[in-house]
């Protein structure tokens, strides 16, 4: 593989990590948001997922998202009679979104975005390592 595909295939993993910190940040942003309506559902955990595509034009194997799915694990409930989005019982239903599990996803993000960009700079270093010796 020459360098240029190695750039393509880490900017491919740049793209997928920027836009599963976005989808951890929605989920952050809206951890405390319940439903509009008495009885309503909350606001639903979103995840990002990722296949491998091969690139036949570079001859490598990139990283796509494959979808932004919702997680369908049980929400919340909290008693809070006087809230607008309580059902009959006096329950508000709470999102499905956990603080630690959503910064220890971003963590993780941020360490894969970290690991394509050092491999970008060391690809841009070799690149700069040939033109010199070629001069």
């Amino acid at each position: 593989m020459d360098l240029h595909a190695s750039v393509d295939v880490s900017a491919s993993g740049l793209h997928a990590q920027a836009l599963r910190m976005r989808v951890i940040a929605e989920n952050l942003a809206n951890a405390d948001s319940v439903a509009r309506t008495p009885g309503g559902d909350p606001y639903r955990r979103k995840v990002a997922t990722f296949r491998s595509h091969l690139d036949r034009t570079i001859g490598a194997t990139k990283v796509q998202v494959a979808s932004i799915t919702t997680d369908k694990s049980q929400f919340g409930k909290v008693y809070q009679p006087g809230n607008p989005a309580a059902d009959g019982a006096g329950y508000v239903q709470t999102p499905n979104v956990n603080g630690l599990i959503e910064m220890a996803d971003m963590r993780a993000a941020q360490r894969s975005y970290q690991a394509n960009l050092n491999a970008i700079e060391a690809a841009r270093a070799m690149t700069a390592r040939t033109l010199d010796l070629i001069k």
